[in-house]
């Protein structure tokens, strides 16, 4: 701790104060005693008074936050400078206590001063460690060609290739499962972009009140836990390309708000008055029909219009089988690698049988199979009775399954089950994603998907 005050008995008092608390202390008479050891010390949280004798106590404040944003500031104040003290908190000073102040209030204000400096360094490290993360993936994605044989992806490619370097909009289509999120990386590893980053956002993964200020930031104060500010999505992708997952899942109050962004790549992040710029690439995917998400009025035509400047869909994995064996080889080496083994054969029934079956999961599923055949066989081989019990059947018994399946309406009875666990929880979220065992993300994604409003919840 450090604190500057020009009372030599207020040093003492708070000195002796902190001391007993366990805390490490330096003290200074004048402005630029308290800069010499904010600077020399770098101390966690600063004790500011505004009356000192060689300076303006709101000109330190703004050289300390100048010199390091993230130091925690507490102003201390005589009621005569009450104006004062509100124009430090504009500064960004953390709070401030008018003088006589008691001893319990400073000492609690100080603990929450460190706990909000903890909060923003765990934020911080996890956010660049995100970014970290986020680069590996790219580079791994710039180091892999894609893998295909037939006729439809190679036709895919090419179009890819013509499309790629403009800055349109692209927006995806296909089932769950099919690659939407690789091929959405190919279009900026083809791109003019490809040095920038490429930003990821699944819209169904958010509750509606989050998504807004993932995309487009906000600052300080503009919600309660707006602790910080945060640049936001939008933000990030300056340069690069901007993927927006499940797009067809985003609330329509944001799909509104969003159309200026993709008209002018103007915003403003939430609460502030000021229009930002971002020159970003947008890539849009989604596994909706567009036809039923506009019927349904999932989907603004205003907003698919801005969406849809060209529009690809890939096939499902059923309808390119060539793709199979060269999916296989990838993932079975891929596995085998993080496993620390030489990747094992597979018999020729093994790939017959991959290749025959439906694959509703399509390549999802194809490569959680592998990863579970791989770790089951080792660098033996991999047999039929290493694959997914799904897998183990028939074709025939899969196909009569697949038949049966067919008229149970699994959705219909989802829907029902969701509706029973909100009249059981009497529309309380939290409780009934909890009954159905799923996370509330999840359940909102799903309230959406079905379109669950409060009227179906008595």
């Amino acid at each position: 701790m450090l604190v500057v005050d020009d009372e030599r008995p207020v040093l003492l008092t708070l000195g002796a104060l902190l001391e007993r608390r366990g805390f490490a202390v330096q003290t200074a008479a004048t402005a630029s005693a308290g800069m010499q050891a904010f600077r020399s010390w770098e101390p966690a949280v600063v004790l500011l008074d505004l009356g000192l004798p060689d300076a303006a106590g709101l000109e330190v404040l703004s050289q300390m936050r100048a010199e390091r944003p993230k130091v925690q500031v507490l102003i201390l104040t005589a009621n005569d400078s009450l104006a004062n003290a509100i124009q430090s908190i504009k500064l960004g000073a953390f709070h401030f206590v008018s003088k006589p102040y008691a001893p319990e209030e400073l000492l609690s204000l100080m603990g929450h001063a460190l706990d909000q400096r903890r909060l923003e360094s765990e934020t911080r490290q996890l956010r660049e460690e995100s970014a970290r993360l986020v680069r590996r993936l790219e580079e791994a994605e710039r180091r892999t060609e894609p893998v295909f044989q037939s006729r439809s992806m190679r036709q895919l490619e090419e179009l890819l290739k013509r499309v790629a370097p403009s800055d349109a909009n692209v927006l995806l289509l296909g089932e769950s499962g099919v690659g939407k999120e690789v091929l959405a990386g190919r279009i900026h590893q083809l791109s003019r972009r490809s040095a920038a980053p490429m930003i990821r956002l699944n819209c169904a993964a958010f509750p509606a009140n989050m998504i807004e200020g993932e995309l487009f930031g906000y600052v300080k104060g503009a919600f309660t836990g707006a602790v910080a500010d945060f640049a936001g999505m939008i933000s990030e992708a300056n340069g690069g390309t901007l993927f927006l997952d499940e797009v067809a899942e985003m609330p329509l109050q944001l799909q509104t708000r969003f159309l200026r962004v993709l008209q002018e790549r103007e915003y403003k992040p939430l609460g502030s008055t000021r229009i930002l710029k971002s020159d970003f690439r947008l890539v849009a995917a989604t596994n909706r029909p567009m036809a039923e998400a506009l019927r349904a009025g999932l989907l603004r035509q205003d907003f698919y219009y801005r969406l849809n400047t060209f529009q690809i869909e890939l096939p499902p994995l059923r309808e390119r089988r060539e793709d199979i064996p060269s999916l296989v080889a990838r993932f079975v080496a891929q596995f085998a690698g993080r496993q620390g083994i030489s990747p094992p054969p597979l018999l020729p029934e093994v790939l017959e049988r991959l290749c025959s079956y439906a694959w509703p999961g399509n390549i999802r599923q194809l490569q959680n199979a592998i990863e579970y055949a791989v770790i089951l066989a080792g660098a033996e081989g991999i047999e039929i009775r290493h694959l997914p019990l799904e897998l183990q059947a028939p074709p025939e018994l899969q196909n009569a399954l697949a038949q049966t399946g067919a008229g149970l309406r699994l959705e219909d009875r989802e829907r029902e089950t969701i509706l029973q666990a909100l009249v059981d929880t009497r529309g309380n979220k939290k409780k009934a994603a909890e009954l159905l065992g799923i996370q509330r993300p999840t359940l909102y994604s799903k309230l959406r998907r079905y379109g669950i409003g409060p009227e179906q919840m008595s």
